[in-house]
């Protein structure tokens, strides 16, 4: 078994925006803290909830080597670093490296849609260009291609390929997959609503968008499930179920950000062409929180 870039819950961190739209650092490194002090296991930065499709990669650099200099190397930093050109992709992850990446998250090419024989070509140069180690990112809804679990089977064999993120919303084809790797490389929760069932079935942690604003609450459902305390894994997760459908009325990470400038976190606002959250929907995430009674 590949050691295991971290087990337990992960943040998949929003990046945090001034009124001009640039990169926060100041609120950022207040969100690092925040995380640090909630014992969060691993930042997950620059992904799907970091905003990384309007981040320019000078900017996605400047936050992996700020996060990791905040961090001073108490907790994995987990990069974004995929796209759907291969050379490019490949090079980014170079730098990403370079900066202080601990890892690495790659997204499976998006719009172009290539073949599971090509999703396989893509991981293996990106592990080849790299020496730290990759988690490949399976979100079908997102990028019109999905990992089966044979092909996971064959990432699996790649020497630093340690794990997959799955956000393919389907617990069936998320059991094969795990069956065909277990014991070779890690599976790690993307979808919040299915954290239980896929650490009851081996998953080794969770990328969690609801984990920037109730981190102490999720981390606290992977040491229930660590402990095989299935009866209050459940019950918390039953709590958490309203926040996370709240931080999913909009297309992520919309609400989630609105979520974190409510507990005092200064996330800003998402980039264009994302908008701010609708009204309706601030209603029920204001609700969720004061029903948690979250607080920075």
């Amino acid at each position: 078994m590949k050691q295991p870039i971290y087990t337990g819950s992960g943040v998949a961190l929003v990046t945090p925006m001034r009124q001009d739209f640039s990169v926060d650092y100041e609120a950022l490194g207040r969100l690092v803290d925040f995380h640090l002090a909630r014992k969060t296991d691993a930042l997950v930065v620059v992904g799907t909830t970091g905003e990384a499709a309007t981040l320019s990669p000078e900017e996605r650099l400047g936050v992996i080597s700020f996060c990791r200099q905040r961090t001073g190397g108490i907790l994995p930093v987990v990069a974004g670093a995929g796209g759907n050109c291969t050379r490019e992709a490949a090079e980014f992850s170079k730098r990403a490296e370079a900066a202080g990446a601990d890892a690495l998250l790659h997204v499976t090419p998006y719009y172009n849609k290539c073949t599971q024989k090509g999703i396989v070509a893509y991981y293996k140069a990106i592990c080849e260009a790299v020496s730290v180690p990759v988690i490949a990112y399976n979100v079908p809804p997102r990028t019109g291609v999905n990992i089966l679990p044979a092909t996971a089977e064959e990432l699996a064999n790649i020497p630093n390929m340690a794990g997959i993120k799955e956000a393919c919303g389907n617990m069936e084809q998320i059991c094969e997959t795990m069956r065909r790797v277990r014991g070779k490389m890690d599976v790690y929760s993307g979808d919040d609503n299915l954290n239980v069932p896929i650490l009851a079935i081996g998953g080794a942690g969770l990328i969690s968008v609801v984990s920037n604003i109730a981190p102490k609450e999720c981390k606290q459902v992977y040491e229930y499930m660590a402990a095989h305390d299935l009866d209050r894994a459940n019950e918390l997760e039953d709590r958490l179920l309203p926040l996370i459908d709240a931080c999913f009325t909009e297309v992520n990470p919309i609400p989630v950000k609105y979520g974190c400038n409510v507990i005092g976190l200064d996330a800003g606002l998402p980039r264009p062409p994302l908008t701010e959250l609708e009204d309706a929907h601030k209603k029920i995430m204001d609700e969720c929180i004061a029903k948690l009674g979250l607080k920075k």
